[in-house]
């Protein structure tokens, strides 16, 4: 069996990812206010898979590093208060099939 195929655990399934991260930010909170006032789940932190968003005491910390470009906090920030673009050309999210 190969090791793509044993990988059972998310944590296992996203080593099988590489990353080419630009130097850049391409998610973007646009006001860290509506986070630190208006959002007490702070859902971002549980919805996202490759759990980017992280809250660090009255900020929202994004290591887009590690972004699967999947969207969902495109659209499940339920104050639409983050901005989601494609990485730059030739930077992202890299799959590595056995």
């Amino acid at each position: 069996m190969s090791e793509q195929a044993k990988a059972a655990t998310i944590e296992e399934k996203q080593y099988l990812l590489r990353f080419n991260a630009d130097t850049k930010s391409h998610l973007h909170v646009l006001n860290a206010e509506v986070c630190l006032t208006d959002c007490p789940d702070k859902i971002c932190t549980i919805f996202c898979p490759a759990e980017v968003y992280k809250w660090e005491e009255i900020r929202m910390h994004v290591g887009y590093e590690g972004c699967h470009e999947c969207g969902s906090c495109r659209i499940g920030c339920p104050h639409q208060n983050i901005k989601w673009e494609y990485p730059k050309g030739g930077h992202g999210i890299v799959f590595r099939l056995g």
